[in-house]
C-alpha cells in the first residue's frame, strides 16, 4: 500500500514515544567506539514542516510534541528528545518535526552507516532532499533506497561491524503488515541474533494490533515492551488511542530511562482519565514465572 503519508501524523503522541526510545538507544549504543549501523525500514521523508497542508489537515502534533514543546521540568530522557526537536527549530517556534532518519543521523557518528528504505516515491524524494546538505562524511555513510525495507532488511544482516539497530515501523494499513513484521523479525533474529531491533505498533481496537506484542515476545528471550495510551479506545473502535514498541536486545539503561519518563509523559499527553503507560521486560516475566 502506498497511500500512507506520515506528514499527516508527524509529531503526534506515537512519534513522541517512538523517537524518545530511539534517541535513548542511540545515545547508549554510540558509546562504544565500534561502528554502529542503523537501519530504518520505513524512513518516510526524514523531517516534516508542521505548517504544511498535510500536517495542518489533522494537526495531530498538537496532541503530541505541541503539548510538551516548552516544558522545563522534563525527565532526562524527555529533555534529550526535546533538545533534538528544538535543534531543528532554532527560531524558537515549532515549525518542523524531525523524523527518525534525521534523529538517527543527528546522534550517529559521521562514519556510522545509516541505511534508509522508503517505498513511496514522493517520500523517497523528500528523504533525499533532507540529506542533500549533510556533512561529507555523514553523506557518504548514509544510503537511501527506494524499496520495501521490510523485505530488504535481510540483505544487511549480519552487518560488517556486527553492531546494528533496526527500527521497524510500518503503517499497518493492511492485516498483512502484522504477519509481515513477524516473519521479517524472525528471519532477522536468525541471521543476526545479537542485533537490536525496535518494532513500533499502533494501539488499535483491531485484533491483530492487540495480539501483536505477545506474538513478538515469543521470538526472543530478551525483549522490552513499552506502551503508552493517551485515551480510552473509541466506542466505535476507530482510531489510534496509543502505541507501543517491542525492543529486542535493548540497551540495559533503557528500562530505567523509561520508568523515569513515562509517568511524566503520560500525564502531559493524556486526553482523558484512561491514559496509562506500561513497561515489561522479559526478565521480569521470567522472574514471575519462577516465583
Amino acid at each position: 500500500m502506498l497511500s500512507y503519508r506520515h506528514a499527516f501524523h508527524a509529531g503526534n503522541h506515537a512519534d513522541v514515544l517512538k523517537h524518545l526510545v530511539l534517541i535513548e538507544m542511540l545515545r547508549y549504543l554510540t558509546q562504544k567506539s565500534a561502528p554502529l549501523m542503523v537501519i530504518d525500514t520505513h524512513a518516510g521523508a526524514g523531517r516534516y514542516r508542521l505548517v504544511s497542508r498535510e500536517a495542518q489537515k489533522l494537526r495531530e502534533y498538537r496532541e503530541g510534541i505541541g503539548r510538551i514543546w516548552r516544558a522545563e521540568d522534563a525527565p532526562a530522557a524527555v529533555a534529550n528528545y526535546l533538545a533534538a526537536v528544538q535543534e531543528l527549530n532554532p527560531a524558537g517556534e515549532l515549525a518542523q518535526y524531525p523524523g527518525s532518519p534525521w534523529l538517527a543521523r543527528r546522534f550517529l557518528r559521521p562514519a556510522d552507516p545509516l541505511r534508509l528504505f522508503e517505498l513511496h516515491g514522493n517520500e523517497a524524494s523528500a528523504l533525499a532532499q533532507t540529506f542533500k546538505d549533510a556533512e561529507k562524511d555523514a553523506a557518504r555513510a548514509t544510503h537511501i533506497v527506494r524499496g520495501d525495507g521490510l523485505a530488504l532488511l535481510k540483505s544487511l544482516l549480519p552487518p560488517p561491524g556486527r553492531r546494528a539497530l533496526a527500527l521497524i515501523d510500518p503503517s499497518y494499513e493492511t492485516r498483512q503488515d502484522y504477519s509481515a513484521v513477524i516473519l521479517a523479525l524472525k528471519d532477522a533474529l536468525k541471521r543476526f541474533a545479537t542485533g537490536t531491533y525496535a518494532l513500533w505498533y499502533p494501539a488499535l481496537a483491531r485484533l491483530e494490533s492487540r495480539q501483536l506484542p505477545e506474538r513478538l515476545k515469543r521470538l526472543s528471550a530478551n525483549w522490552l515492551h513499552v506502551r503508552l495510551s493517551t485515551r480510552a479506545p473509541a466506542v466505535d473502535g476507530i482510531g489510534m488511542y496509543g502505541s507501543g514498541l517491542v525492543v529486542f536486545n535493548p540497551p540495559w539503561t533503557l528500562a530505567d530511562a523509561l520508568c523515569q519518563s513515562l509517568p511524566w509523559l503520560t500525564e502531559r499527553l493524556a486526553q482523558d482519565e484512561r491514559a496509562e503507560w506500561a513497561l515489561e521486560r522479559s526478565e521480569d516475566r521470567r522472574r514471575r514465572t519462577e516465583d
